[in-house]
């Protein structure tokens, strides 16, 4: 069924709760020959609960005899007061408006003492897990058990379409194909583009540190990051960094950060709005088109941002039908990513959705990223000095540095790195079993229980499964007692990472296996070239609290936890990628001399 036809496919779901067994309701009663009076109603729901009931023995005793074929056992299962879990839902819903980025989940793990779970809500399958065996089997040596799915396509279809990361099978391996060649080394070695965007940023933090004013970080970088990426991939600077920026004290909270007004505030609010919706989707399960029958909260937003590329893609296919009738045909190589997209298609609608996913992965990546650094520079001052010490001796003190120069920044690749560990850009992700059910690896239960039991986990068909990289990488069982801690040095000693070499899949920024990321030396070559022509013209980082919007501050009862929420002085929070809630207010400091 069309992903985009998702009442249809409510309507379907209903008709099997409540229409099927109406019907057999009405043959018995036609059969017995009961007149039930006053009774029908009643009767009918008792029934219907009845019907249920038997369903779900019925699925159960499948299930039991599927497990015990493959050797398996169930997932554990969250077990509430109320039917289908409904207390646990509304408890859960209520902690994601105020809790530290997927708390909710980690105690879940540790109430029930496991790193895989099925919170089973409204009598659905539904898997999360942080078991990093799990995540492989997912990504890599299991892949082809699983697959984004219906839902996932349902929830994001309207803002995604049909982009890279909504589809699967031939449609994504066509699209994994197009995109390759635009980031070979040879492209993204060309750091033209990234100083060119580099300069612009650095000229915005200069005036503001000459007026004794602190930026909004998070704005800043997502503004460098797109119009980087928009020059990169469609040969067209969309110079938001040009644009209105965020005021001190008086700029509102938008949906992820903060709200300017002009038209980039438009594109960058609808944008985050969509994310945010997808995300409230994904928290409410399969019955959320129940909340959207009348109104798909995403087509205004998604129709704002869209108006923003499709200018772009009509002048890529005016540009293409010139060609044709000229008789010039370019190789690849003199082709922008846009350029390219057209001369694969020509339905405007595939070429935008696959240029938003592209926007999508390389604004709010790699600016989260950069977010997040810049976090740590302020709260790790000998970081920040260590680091711009690197930089000084392979870069000098200003200068355009070399591809081959980056490479040589080792302690910057492990302050990246140890970023990247603590806060993955996608802290989550879902995939769905396809029509068979599978069974998920056995683990090192090490950090739980020592009596664990060691057959594999039974993973149903047709079932969504959470995966969750930022619990994984922060998890002691893998990463020792500083799990929670930022500590580049882990990246630097032999020893520690020889146990990350052993086990990949404890560290997953970048996703891993056929659908890895093949924009991850593209986000490190800009995040490093970015960081040493930051460094090398200023050497302190100060965060500016007083300058955040209320509600944007992390909250008192955050201290009484454990891990990193008891000393966070950001609020991070997560909807579709990761972010800071209302911003980042900094200080930067201009080195002397």
């Amino acid at each position: 069924m069309n992903p985009a036809l998702y009442r249809i496919r409510l309507l379907c779901d209903l008709c099997r709760t409540f229409l099927i067994p109406a019907i057999f309701f009405a043959l018995a009663l036609q059969l017995t020959r009961w007149q039930l009076g006053y009774f029908t109603l009643p009767g009918y729901f008792g029934f219907i609960v009845a019907w249920t009931v038997l369903k779900g023995w019925y699925f159960q005793y499948r299930q039991d005899k599927q497990i015990r074929s493959l050797g398996a056992r169930p997932i554990p299962r969250l077990v509430g007061k109320w039917p289908g879990n409904i207390d646990i839902l509304l408890k859960m819903m209520t902690a994601f408006k105020t809790s530290y980025v997927l708390d909710v989940y980690l105690q879940l793990f540790e109430e029930y003492q496991c790193t895989t779970l099925n919170t089973r809500i409204l009598w659905i399958d539904n898997i999360i897990s942080m078991d990093q065996e799990h995540s492989k089997f997912i990504l890599a040596t299991g892949f082809n058990h699983f697959w984004r799915g219906t839902y996932q396509k349902e929830r994001m279809e309207t803002f995604l379409g049909q982009g890279i990361f909504n589809r699967d099978d031939d449609m994504w391996r066509q699209h994994r194909m197009t995109a390759r060649p635009f980031f070979a080394r040879d492209r993204i070695s060309d750091c033209e583009n990234f100083e060119k965007h580099c300069a612009r940023t650095l000229r915005i933090l200069s005036s503001l540190e000459a007026n004794d004013e602190p930026c909004e970080a998070q704005d800043l970088y997502s503004r460098f990051t797109l119009d980087a990426a928009s020059e990169f991939l469609f040969g067209q600077d969309l110079e938001t960094l040009a644009a209105e920026l965020p005021i001190p004290g008086k700029t509102e909270m938008g949906p992820k950060g903060s709200a300017t007004e002009d038209t980039w505030g438009a594109f960058a609010k609808a944008f985050e709005l969509s994310q945010q919706n997808i995300t409230r989707r994904g928290r409410i399960g399969n019955l959320w088109p129940l909340f959207e029958l009348f109104e798909d909260k995403n087509e205004k937003p998604s129709k704002v941002v869209r108006e923003w590329l499709n200018p772009l893609v009509r002048q890529a296919l005016e540009e293409k039908a010139r060609a044709e009738k000229a008789g010039i045909c370019s190789p690849v190589t003199e082709k922008t990513f846009l350029q390219h997209l057209a001369d694969s298609t020509d339905d405007p609608v595939l070429i935008c959705d696959q240029l938003l996913s592209m926007l999508l992965a390389s604004r709010d990546t790699t600016a989260c990223s950069l977010t997040y650094i810049t976090y740590f520079l302020a709260t790790e001052p000998g970081v920040a000095e260590r680091l711009r010490a690197e930089v000084l001796e392979h870069c000098g003190s200003q200068g355009i540095p070399s591809f081959e120069q980056l490479k040589n920044l080792r302690y910057m690749r492990a302050v990246i790195n140890e970023t990247l560990r603590l806060f993955p850009p996608v802290p989550l992700n879902v995939r769905e079993t396809r029509s068979s059910p599978c069974v998920l690896p056995y683990s090192d239960p090490t950090y739980y229980d020592a009596s664990y039991d060691s057959r594999p986990l039974y993973m149903p068909a047709n079932t969504t499964i959470v995966y969750l990289p930022l619990l994984t990488q922060r998890n002691p069982a893998l990463w020792g007692h500083d799990a929670h801690a930022f500590d580049p040095e882990r990246w630097l000693q032999p020893e520690r990472i020889a146990r990350f070499v052993a086990n990949p899949a404890m560290f997953t920024p970048f996703s891993a296996g056929p659908r890895i990321c093949i924009g991850q030396n593209y986000a490190y070559t800009q995040m490093s070239y970015f960081l040493v022509r930051l460094l090398q013209k200023f050497d302190k980082f100060t965060l500016a609290p007083e300058f955040q919007p209320e509600g944007s501050l992390p909250p008192v009862e955050w201290k009484e936890r454990r891990g990193r929420q008891s000393f966070e002085c950001v609020w991070p929070a997560a909807a579709l990628t990761l972010y800071v809630k209302g911003g980042m207010w900094v200080r930067f400091r201009k080195a002397k001399g």
